[in-house]
């Protein structure tokens, strides 16, 4: 397959026209005309990525976050970014992302799936025609009412996550819950309009958090790339489902650490 008739497998999963207008998705370094026959899926492009990216002599990195966000003049070896772009293109590597359109037909619903969430609805509708509504995030049901403790467990269980921040009381019950993976500071109006109790996200700081207790919402911190992280399993699937390209994985690999 060239490079163009995989991002137009990809496209069908999710349109760059779905992406919020500020975003970047896209075919970000590359060309189209490249034969793709092994792929990575990751979350970033970082130093590390693309060294294994190179180890593995594969055609194409797909990542979750662009890696080229803001506008770049100059692309030298004084940046980190342009470090990463030559790297790429030295070894003749295309680099594609999949953001907010995933966010919105793909990592919304799939995150409110793994938790077992019923009776959904978009958290935040940002496309709305002929019937279809869209959007990221999803709110609904938990399955059975547990304690905010209780939901945290389930977190980390289905998200195979070591720990989350947590606001709110941990006794309190919870049955009505929203999920937006990333960063979801600007869900927690959306969350607390549509009767939830609870927002699972990430990149929650001090005053967001207390807040939203203070306007009866609990808020579970699951990190940035916490959730975000399904995407790569998500992928796979779907590639290997769509495509003979031989896919490879980022390996688990948290930005950060707690001591």
């Amino acid at each position: 397959m060239t490079c163009d008739e995989v991002i137009s497998v990809l496209q069908k999963q999710a349109p760059e026209s779905f992406a919020e207008s500020w975003d970047n998705p896209g075919l970000l370094v590359g060309r189209r005309d490249k034969i793709v026959n092994k792929i990575l899926i990751a979350i970033d492009a970082t130093d590390e990525i693309i060294d294994r990216a190179v180890e593995l002599s594969v055609d194409m990195l797909l990542t979750h976050h662009p890696l080229i966000f803001s506008p770049l003049k100059k692309i030298n070896t004084d940046d980190f970014i342009g470090k990463r772009v030559i790297r790429l293109i030295q070894n003749d590597i295309s680099c594609y992302a999949m953001h907010t359109n995933f966010d919105v037909l793909g990592m919304a619903q799939f995150s409110s799936d793994i938790l077992g969430l019923t009776d959904t609805e978009v958290l935040e509708v940002t496309y709305e025609a002929d019937g279809r509504v869209e959007g990221i995030g999803r709110v609904g049901y938990l399955q059975n009412v547990m304690s905010l403790r209780e939901c945290c467990e389930l977190v980390k269980k289905r998200f195979n996550i070591e720990n989350v921040k947590v606001f709110g009381n941990p006794d309190c019950t919870i049955d009505r819950v929203a999920i937006s993976p990333g960063s979801g500071k600007s869900m927690i109006s959306h969350a607390i309009s549509k009767g939830a109790g609870l927002l699972i996200t990430g990149d929650i700081d001090h005053h967001d958090g207390i807040d939203a207790v203070a306007n009866g919402l609990n808020i579970i911190d699951a990190g940035h790339y916490g959730i975000e992280k399904i995407f790569i399993p998500f992928m796979e699937k779907y590639l290997s489902k769509n495509t003979d390209l031989t896919v490879y994985l980022e390996e688990y690999n948290n930005p950060f650490y707690i001591i």
